[in-house]
Order: structure tokens, then sequence, then C-alpha cells
């Protein structure tokens, strides 16, 4: 992408002051170097969310962007529903709640070794994982919509997990206003079977070994020790979180001549946020990010469950559970003034700082935890948020490294197999029921994490925390 395009602010901050029908600034956070690496679809697309009505201080986009559905993915902006604010499923994401879970293993990498194999091995054959995976449970049309209103909190209740985890989820593992009623009929027979299944595409389960400490007051806090291993599991809503959103989509272009919704994309389609479909839309978003919680919490006690077989009286604790593809109503300040916005965050993690009542109360005075994941045989990073990036961009930090080409381009480069051997004779096992899924998603068809990390460091989005490497990969 060509730095002539923007007005630079900081190495790390770059505006497209508004032109056109732009209502707001567009704004990229990174450092020249990802910029240019990042593809032209990135710009249009930022300055045409910017354009939408309601939409309040600027259109954000972050150090992992890249071209999306509408929004770019990596995109941030947050609309105020008292001036005529809208709701865009394509600024949610076709994986409603996608997300990032990490749980203390208390265990030394070194302690974990002699049993990699092992472990790789049970957690593949527990875990269901790939296109069309199916899981153990099996919900009746009564019990499916009990899950879409309790969402992780659910899954306790059932027996998948402690009510301990719930301190640590977003929300605190429920999401609320879920309206199971505005969820399809289709939406719930594709998730019907999926509860507890990881899925496919950049989706895994990780272990992970802490190799290095940035910030020893908050690793302190996060009780991160270097040596140790974690658990991370990325996973979404499965085929309900993208039936909602192809089936909204489709509703919100149709719609928005009649709202008076002059739309610079179809992909951009929106409905105001206090019409009936926006509304409608809200209700069944929700419902999506419930089935993800819930989702994530059944998986934990699958993974619990293998620890305890392979390593008896092992306990693995949670960290923190974050979503990176949601639109949430929340408080900001803005010009001075506090206002309920609505953020939309695609291919974001929320990162909120010190002192906001969201989070648990053993985490309120330092702020909380942000998980990054890694692509497939690199790093993955834990930061922390920060009260500057509140400002600067409604408490949103990137969520990942970001593709730097298409799963095409990808298997042209790299083939499983071989990809499969190079990463173990690096220590990492792989583990997936698709060789070409492997290739799609081999680490060079992703941008650098670590520059992606530092970038969103020094732009003030969340603070460097903890660098982890993998130790095992089970991948969709």
């Amino acid at each position: 992408m060509n730095l002539d395009q923007f007005r630079q602010v900081s190495e790390v901050e770059w505006r497209v002051e508004p032109f056109g029908k732009m209502r707001v600034p567009a704004v990229i956070y990174a450092d020249a170097a990802l910029i240019r690496e990042m593809d032209d679809k990135v710009y249009e697309q930022l300055t045409n969310v910017a354009t939408l009505p309601g939409i309040v201080q600027a259109a954000c986009a972050m150090p992992d962007a890249h071209w999306g559905y509408g929004f770019p993915i990596g995109g941030v902006a947050a609309f105020d529903a008292d001036e005529g604010g809208v709701i865009s499923a394509g600024g949610v994401g076709f994986d409603i709640s996608c997300g990032v879970r990490t749980l203390h293993t208390g265990l030394k990498a070194n302690e974990i070794a002699p049993l990699k194999a092992r472990l790789a091995d049970r957690l593949f054959a527990r875990i269901p994982v790939g296109v069309g995976s199916t899981g153990q449970l099996r919900l009746n049309a009564t019990e499916m919509d009990a899950m879409l209103r309790g969402g992780a909190r659910w899954a306790v209740e059932h027996g998948y997990g402690s009510a301990a985890d719930l301190d640590r989820i977003e929300e605190h593992g429920c999401m609320a206003g879920a309206e199971p009623s505005q969820v399809s009929d289709q939406a719930k027979r594709r998730q019907r079977d999926e509860i507890g299944t990881l899925g496919s595409g950049n989706h895994y389960l990780e272990l992970q070994e802490i190799v290095e400490i940035y910030d020893t007051q908050a690793a302190d806090r996060f009780k991160l020790l270097p040596g140790e291993v974690v658990v991370s599991i990325h996973c979404g809503s499965r085929g309900l979180g993208h039936q909602i959103g192809t089936e909204f989509l489709r509703q919100m272009v149709i719609a928005a001549p009649g709202y008076g919704i002059d739309l610079p994309d179809r992909e951009l389609a929106c409905a105001p946020i206090r019409s009936p479909l926006g509304q409608a839309y809200l209700g069944a978003m929700r419902a999506a990010i419930n089935c993800a919680l819930a989702n994530r919490q059944v998986i934990t006690h699958l993974t619990r469950q293998v620890f305890a077989d392979v390593l008896p009286g092992s306990h693995l604790t949670l960290i923190y559970d974050v979503s990176h593809n949601t639109c949430k109503l929340e408080p900001h300040t803005v010009d001075g003034q506090s206002r309920r916005l609505y953020v939309h965050r695609k291919g974001a993690t929320r990162a909120f700082g010190p002192g906001h009542p969201a989070l648990p109360g053993d985490l309120r005075d330092i702020g909380q935890p942000v998980l990054i994941g890694g692509s497939m045989g690199t790093a993955s990073y834990i930061l922390i948020g920060t009260e500057e990036g509140r400002a600067r961009a409604f408490s949103s930090a990137c969520h990942g490294a970001g593709r730097a080409m298409s799963r095409h381009q990808a298997t042209r480069l790299w083939h499983g197999p071989a990809l499969v051997d190079e990463l173990a004779s690096r220590g990492i096992l792989i583990r997936s029921p698709s060789l070409r899924g492997v290739a799609e998603e081999a680490p060079g068809a992703y941008k650098d994490v670590s520059a992606v990390v530092e970038a969103a460091d020094r732009a003030g989005l969340a603070r460097k925390v903890a660098r982890l490497k993998p130790l095992v990969c089970i991948k969709g």
C-alpha cells in the first residue's frame, strides 16, 4: 500500500483526513513496513467504513489489517445509536465471536517433553477438528436455545468446567441480550452437533512454552513463568455464526435503500441499530457469542480430561478468554463526553485497560489480558490492555499475524507433508486431518506476528507481557 495516501502522525500512526462522503478520519496503527505490505483494499475498505451513518471519532485498523468482507479484517469502528448509528454484519464477520482462550498447565516444558507426542495424539483423538467436524454433544431444540442464552455458564452448569472459569471469560461467560428466536432453524441445525469442536482454517489448539517475559509485574499477576506451558484454544461459533452472518448480510443489503443508507460497497451492508432489523441482528449475534463461549468451554473440559489421563494430578486454570469478532455496547469518552457506543471489532481484540468495571476483581487494577495468536509454527503473545488504547482505538488491539497471502497462493508454495516434517524438526508437533489445510496455514502465508505485536505495543494499543512458542498444534 502506498504511504503517500496517509498523513504520518507518528512512527506507528497514519491518518487519512475525511474526503468525499467520509464522516470521520481513517487511522491505521502500524509501522511503515507493515503498511507497505498491506493490500490496497485495506485503504479502500477503511475509508468506506468512515462514510457509514453514526460513526464516531475514526475508522481504525490494527497492525495486522488485511482485506476482508466489507470491513477490513483488523478493523474497528464505533457507532452512536442516538446519531442514527448502524450495525453491520460485515463489521463483525462470519465467524462471530471467534476468539482465544489460554490456560495455565502449571507444568514446565521439560516435564511435558517426554509425553509431548502422547499428548498430541490424545488431544487430536479427543477434540474434533476439521471441516464439518462434529462432537459428542447433540442438542435438541430446547437445549440449543438454552446454550444460546447461557454461553459458557450453560456449559459449566452441565458439568463442563467450574464456576471459577467464568470470572476469566469476557461477559463472565454469558452475553446478555441474546435472542435465540432471531437465530434461524438452519443456523441451529448447523450447530446441533458442533459444540466442542475446533473447526478448520486458522483455528487450533496449541501447547505453548512461555519463552520471554517483557512486563514482570503483569506476568506475575497473570501467573506467567518462563519455561512453563500453557494451552491456547482458538475457535468461534462454527456453522451457526457463519449462517447468521450470511443471512443478515443478505437482509441488510436488501433493506439498506429503505433506510436511506447509500452503501459505497454492498459488502458494507448494515441497518440502523434501533431498526427492527438491527435489533434482530444484535439478538442473533449475541446468541452466537454465547455459542462461541460455550464451544471454547466444552473444548477446555475435553482438554482437561486429556491432561488428567496423560499427566494425573495436573490442573489447568483459565488465564483469560476474549473474542475478536464482535459488536459490543460499551461506554467510551469522546471529546470529553461519555457515550455508549456500539463498537465493531472485526479481527481485533478487546483490550480494556486498568480500572475497567468489566474486568475480574483481581485484574481490574492492572488491565485485561490480550491474547494474540500466531500462525502455525510461530510465536504467540500475551499483552495487557492500556488506558491509552481506550482513547486511541476504543480499547482494541490486533488479534494475530494477519494473512499475507490467500490460502490458494499458500498451497502453491507449500506442501503439507513437507511442512509437518519441517516443523517437527524444530520440535513442533502438528496433528491435522487435512494436509492441504496445513499448507494453507503455513507460517509463511502470514505476516510477522512479532512485528505486528511490536507495532501494537509502540502505538499504546496494548503492552507486551510474554512471548510463547508452540510445542504442539492441533490444526483444522
